[in-house]
């Protein structure tokens, strides 16, 4: 079915990113790097203890794809074998997570409801499983509460409820089901503070796959969450995924544009906003008219809310997620022929896919100041 040219581009691909993610795990959950000297050094010791975090890591994603690429080979849909995308820039000084993730392409045509829906759904729902498992794992074997003094022996000479209260300048945001994981499984003695997770292997791996599963589930386009609704709701499809973006983006944007900024700043910086704007909604199937009454609609909302709540923010750094959505992806949903309702099993695993969603979506997933988010 698939050439050796093909198994050994995969294959390459797939040992490049398991690399690229054990140096880039090398450096958030131990502080060594490649390109460090002295005690801040990479070195095979280290490099292999780092596997902690990027094989659960790696395994989550490829259980993901594999989810898809199964399903789609039942409904004999034509696809590539997973591509994984790496993408280590520690030589840069950029901290990555290693990867840019992975990705599957259709070859064949989908007209199907029950196709999109399965395939849609096979992938985050499997990944998901994988992802609880590592992450009640990682909570059930929890190191010595001094286990953290190893990475940072500085903690030794203070009081560490300081950092559990969010001293530090990087932390990762919560969300339902970590926050509930941890109440369960976790021992309060051993739990780390969400500044310190990303120096626990499974835990911050299991976190990122929490993660790249809400950003797949969100129920826009052709996003997998897309796929979902478009089978529970095959007629409402555009309007729930207008409706969706215009949230997203709306709460990223949020403290973007504010009337407490100087005058000569905002002179300049609505037009350029609001053109971003316009540009994130190029493939919304809008007509001019209504895109440009939408997207002005939408940054005097913003406006008004930083005028009423000057110190509320959204997350900035899903606007660029936003962008992509938009400009590149499209919130439209192929046509089909036929709207034949789903089975109760399928709807059931809809509805738990919206719940999934729900779980895993952190509105703040990478904190790297209070007053300012990546």
């Amino acid at each position: 079915m698939y050439s050796k040219k093909e198994y050994l581009r995969h294959g390459i691909l797939f040992i490049a990113t398991l690399i690229s993610t054990t140096l880039a795990g090398a450096e958030w959950v131990y502080g060594k790097s490649v390109l460090g000297e002295g005690e801040s050094l990479l070195t095979w010791e280290y490099f292999w203890m780092s596997m902690a975090f990027s094989v659960p890591f790696i395994g989550i994603l490829l259980i993901h794809e594999l989810g898809h690429f199964f399903t789609a080979i039942y409904h004999k849909v034509k696809c590539t074998l997973p591509f994984f995308i790496p993408g280590w820039l520690g030589f840069i000084g950029i901290p990555t997570i290693g990867t840019f993730g992975a990705v599957i392409q259709m070859k064949g045509f989908v007209n199907s409801r029950k196709k999109f829906f399965d395939i849609g759904v096979a992938g985050p729902l499997a990944g998901f499983v994988i992802a609880l498992l590592v992450l009640i794992y990682g909570f059930t074997t929890l190191p010595e509460a001094d286990y953290i003094y190893a990475i940072h022996p500085e903690y030794a000479d203070v009081d560490f409820q300081g950092y559990e209260e969010g001293a530090l300048d990087f932390e990762l945001g919560n969300n339902l089901l970590f926050w509930g994981l941890g109440e369960v499984f976790a021992d309060p003695d051993r739990m780390p503070a969400m500044s310190e997770v990303i120096h626990y292997p499974y835990l911050f791996a299991g976190f990122l796959a929490l993660f790249f599963t809400a950003l797949n589930l969100l129920p826009i386009g052709q996003l997998d969450g897309g796929h979902v609704i478009f089978g529970l709701f095959p007629k409402r499809h555009r309007e729930i995924s207008l409706v969706a973006y215009i949230l997203f983006i709306g709460y990223a944007g949020l403290g973007m544009i504010s009337p407490y900024s100087p005058m000569e700043d905002l002179m300049l910086w609505i037009p350029l906003y609001v053109g971003f704007l316009f540009i994130c909604f190029t493939k919304s199937g809008l007509s001019l008219k209504n895109r440009i009454t939408l997207v002005l609609s939408i940054a005097a909302a913003q406006y008004a809310v930083a005028f009423v709540m000057p110190n509320v923010h959204g997350y900035q750094g899903w606007l660029f997620y936003g962008l992509l959505l938009g400009r590149i992806m499209g919130l439209r949903h192929p046509e089909v022929s036929g709207f034949h309702e789903l089975d109760t099993k399928r709807k059931a695993l809809g509805i738990l896919a919206i719940v999934v969603f729900i779980l895993c979506f952190s509105p703040e997933p990478f904190i790297f100041s209070e007053d300012s988010s990546f």
